[in-house]
């Protein structure tokens, strides 16, 4: 017997949005200041080297994500959805707010490196638990047919994130004024944690849990151990799989949203503030193109769409970037030729993210389905992705070659597509909404 969909998925929604727009909003207000946070806390005698290290820091927080993912995604099988991504929302705010609070390196030495990292430590294995729960519950509210552009939704909550924590940004410069903001206010981004978490908070504990958790609890097909029903089975090929895809989306994810403000920044030596408006412009226009694509999963399949987005980011990544370097010269920048180009690459993103968590809620049985959305899309987004910021950066400050600092974002997603090409199924024809028993050995 078919469980039944509940009528108010579209509140749930939107309630889950939130709050990962929240969430997303607290991970990358620490890339976004990371020119202010490498002055703050680290040694200034090298001042590339501190940047480093801060960029170093952030993707530290990335790399973390996978474990974040093994500890809640047992969690989130074992006890449910709904509490395990109240508690990785919690552990978020708190970890971001404190980053406001410690003292700096001028104050304290080298302890306020140590501190910086311990909370961006807390960060990342709580942003290990949150997006597999987030799409998790999403997925396991909707209609089959519709769950791509439902879920991408949702997956506007990461790009959402940045435009949040670069408006804040530029409100709190304007506002203070640069010198405050540099001495001082950069704390008020992170400060503002405590109020956004708690509204999220409020709103996430209005939720009930998923039907289909309800009713796999009910019908006692509970997993006893999620990793190993997850790792040591047969579904392990299957993780293997995700894994490939989630690695060229990572690498285009974070080639086209955040390494773009890097490059605008550290490579065309455009101001914050004004780097800070065309990137966020840029993905506030773009935003839609995640709904367009999940959408578009629906009609034509999840895999032409984000193989598509994976080929297109591999041909065109270097003719796009040399463009934007050359109208961003100091002194002469085309504003809405910068927007158009760093759209063109959000839209990217938007065909290989907007109907992953499509796929993944499909690809995966419910019984096991936070454990295993969660460790693949973190290993692949977290470590793939993650590690696209302090490459390519390290690779332009050693040769100051844009070609060099885009062999990783290019060679990647051109080889996870040719791998994807013919290991990734097409699951949109997968119902969620049929008990499913546990995989067996094939």
């Amino acid at each position: 017997m078919a469980i039944q969909i509940p009528s108010d998925f579209r509140r749930v929604i939107v309630a889950a949005s939130v709050g990962n727009v929240i969430e997303w909003y607290d991970f990358y207000i620490f890339g976004s200041l990371a020119a202010v946070l490498s002055v703050k806390f680290f040694e200034q005698s090298h001042p590339v080297a501190a940047l480093l290290s801060t960029i170093a820091l952030f993707t530290a927080g990335f790399l973390i994500r996978p474990l974040g993912a093994f500890l809640f995604g047992w969690m989130g099988d074992r006890v449910g959805r709904k509490y395990t991504f109240l508690v990785t929302l919690s552990g978020m705010g708190l970890g971001t707010g404190a980053i406001g609070l410690i003292p700096t390196y001028q104050s304290i030495g080298l302890a306020a490196a140590f501190l910086l990292f311990g909370l961006r430590m807390i960060q990342g294995l709580c942003l290990g638990g949150e997006y597999g729960g987030a799409i998790t519950y999403v997925a396991e509210h909707v209609p089959d047919d519709k769950r791509g552009y439902y879920t991408g939704w949702l997956q506007t909550s990461p790009t959402l994130g940045i435009v949040v924590s670069l408006a804040v940004i530029v409100l709190t410069r304007t506002y203070f004024g640069n010198q405050a903001f540099d001495e001082w206010a950069w704390r008020v981004p992170f400060l503002l944690s405590f109020l956004l978490v708690a509204i999220a908070i409020y709103i996430r504990l209005q939720l009930q849990e998923t039907p289909i958790f309800q009713e796999i609890k009910a019908r006692g097909q509970m997993t006893r151990n999620p990793w190993k029903e997850a790792f040591l089975s047969a579904n392990i090929k299957y993780i293997g799989i995700a894994i490939v895809v989630l690695i060229g989306q990572g690498v285009v994810w974070y080639s086209g949203q955040f390494w773009a403000l890097y490059f605008l920044q550290q490579v065309s030596k455009v101001d914050p503030v004004s780097s800070a408006s065309i990137v966020g412009a840029a993905l506030l226009i773009a935003t839609p193109s995640l709904i367009f694509f999940g959408w578009l999963s629906d009609q034509i399949g999840r895999k032409p769409v984000i193989l598509g987005g994976m080929l297109l980011a591999a041909i065109t990544y270097y003719p796009l970037y040399l463009w934007l370097g050359s109208v961003t010269q100091p002194g002469n920048i085309n504003y809405p030729i910068s927007v158009f180009i760093i759209f063109i690459l959000v839209c990217y993103v938007g065909m290989v993210y907007g109907p992953v968590g499509a796929f993944l809620a499909e690809f995966f049985p419910g019984r096991i389905r936070y454990t295993s959305v969660s460790v693949p899309y973190h290993i692949g987004n977290g470590w793939g992705g993650g590690l696209v910021p302090f490459i390519t950066s390290a690779a332009f400050a050693a040769t100051g070659s844009i070609g060099y600092a885009l062999i990783y974002p290019i060679a990647v997603p051109a080889v996870c597509f040719v791998l994807a090409l013919f290991l990734m199924p097409e699951t949109r024809k997968i119902s969620i909404w049929q008990p499913i028993e546990p995989r067996t050995a094939s």
